[in-house]
């Protein structure tokens, strides 16, 4: 059943408010999916070094230290950021603990994850502390796999970029197949991480949110909303049925994505607002 929020600030003034918001968006859905809670905030350079590269792991050693970089530990997620490129951190930290799982890398982007109630976590993430101009949560109700930390949502699989899913793929077994013969690596048997895995080689090879999404409601099968995100934007996507729900808020100051509209009432200026249920089969994308 999963639950779904994403916040799109518009308005830099609101940026000092993202984390605030979002944690009363989390708290809305935190019925969906009481097995666990991701999030991900774009932009927060109190957290993380502006112009530094970001990575966050699973499975990391307590005492990490990776040379030349920061190490903070936030419940499951360990955060490391220093300078350099994305990848060239990722080397680094892993050479520092073989062990650990990538769930985000980038230069603008911390991904949290842990298993638990979703309310719980977001005080462990310090959420409301959180500034930045976009952010997204889920909370997950597993059905494809085990509840872990590894399985949770977001996937983060390229750099900056995330994706959130409520519903299963049908077909993710095959996808998944032809994905590891293209040089593709798993980190958890998760439907959604075949989705994003999808969209990630996508854009790389040159597709914007909304020709990458398109791509993917043609090879996958089954009943999804899903929610993208990178450093442009967001994006919105349900299946030709539009079995799960999922509605928007548009508005001068921002855009808002949630499983509930009772997610997005209290959001500033929501009377104001362009409320809408996304049309089946329909992307609906925003840039910064």
């Amino acid at each position: 059943m999963c639950g779904i929020v994403g916040l799109h600030l518009r308005d830099q003034e609101l940026h000092p408010a993202l984390g605030r918001l979002l944690t009363g968006m989390l708290g809305e859905v935190a019925e969906r999916g009481p097995d666990s809670a991701g999030v991900a905030v774009y932009g927060d350079h109190r957290r993380h070094r502006a112009g530094h590269a970001v990575v966050s792991l699973l499975e990391a050693p307590d005492e990490l230290a990776v040379p030349g970089a920061e190490v903070a530990r936030v419940g499951a997620t360990t955060i490391v950021t220093g300078p350099g490129t994305p990848d060239d951190l990722v080397v680094a930290a892993l050479a520092a603990a073989p062990g650990a799982v990538v769930v985000g890398s980038g230069t603008d982007l911390a991904v949290y994850k842990g298993t638990g109630d979703p309310r719980d976590l977001a005080v462990t993430y310090d959420l409301a502390g959180a500034q930045g101009w976009q952010g997204l949560a889920h909370t997950r109700m597993a059905t494809e796999s085990a509840v872990t930390a590894q399985g949770c949502h977001p996937f983060s699989v390229g750099p900056d970029q995330c994706l959130v899913h409520n519903g299963s793929f049908s077909n993710h077994a095959s996808i998944r197949r032809e994905l590891e013969r293209e040089g593709e690596r798993f980190d958890s048997e998760n439907d959604s991480e075949v989705g994003a895995r999808f969209v990630k080689r996508r854009l790389a090879e040159g597709d914007d949110l909304e020709k990458a999404l398109r791509a993917l409601a043609e090879r996958f099968d089954g009943f999804y909303t899903l929610l993208v995100t990178s450093d442009e934007g967001f994006a919105v996507v349900r299946d030709a049925i539009a079995c799960k729900p999922a509605i928007v808020a548009e508005h001068p100051r921002w855009v808002a994505m949630a499983s509930e509209f009772r997610a997005l009432a209290e959001l500033p200026g929501i009377d104001e607002a362009h409320i809408f249920e996304p049309a089946p089969g329909a992307v609906h994308t925003w840039t910064r």
